[in-house]
């Protein structure tokens, strides 16, 4: 049987599971409500304050979707009760973001501003113009967002100009050395 597929989700009073017909599980909290439709394979269990996972047969797909299920659900669970984060830092002279209603502009050093829609159940926060904080219910979304934001300007390996992640070490190189 699968590791994490076993494993049951607990939640507690700040989140609120239902289970419906069609094997839709929804999870509702105070930052949003996230939906799931499982494959018919795999059938939910809702009771008092746990959900377990039962897969219908052990071929290596259905024991696959098991644990992938268990996870996204888990994943909803912590979104709206306590919702995701990244961060991103932009490193550059001149480099500077803005949110502007719906609308998250960088000036990145092209010609042009790159203006991006932030989608439903995204907060974007721009902090000193250089420090992006992104934050919403659905992991997937958060991480998603932020990898597109970062693909404008990668962060290049010579004088580190870009847009990186908090945690993320950029390998610097050393430039062309003049010989004599």
């Amino acid at each position: 049987m699968s590791r994490i597929g076993k494993m049951p989700i607990h939640f507690g009073k700040e989140a609120q599971v239902t289970v419906a017909s069609g094997n839709t599980v929804t999870v509702k909290g105070g930052k949003s409500t996230l939906s799931y439709k499982l494959n018919p394979a795999i059938t939910p269990k809702l009771e008092q304050g746990v959900l377990t996972l039962a897969r219908a047969d052990e071929s290596k797909k259905v024991r696959a979707l098991h644990g992938l299920y268990r996870a996204l659900i888990q994943n909803a669970v912590v979104g709206v009760t306590q919702g995701f984060t990244k961060v991103l830092d932009i490193n550059g002279v001149g480099y500077k973001a803005n949110v502007a209603g719906k609308k998250l502009e960088l000036i990145l050093g092209f010609t042009h501003v790159v203006n991006f829609d932030i989608p439903a159940g995204i907060e974007i926060k721009v902090e000193k113009n250089t420090r992006l904080i992104i934050s919403g219910a659905d992991r997937n979304l958060v991480g998603l967002v932020s990898a597109k934001i970062r693909g404008y300007k990668e962060p290049e390996p010579y004088q580190g100009k870009g847009i990186k992640y908090e945690t993320e070490t950029v390998r610097r190189k050393a430039g062309k050395s003049v010989s004599k």
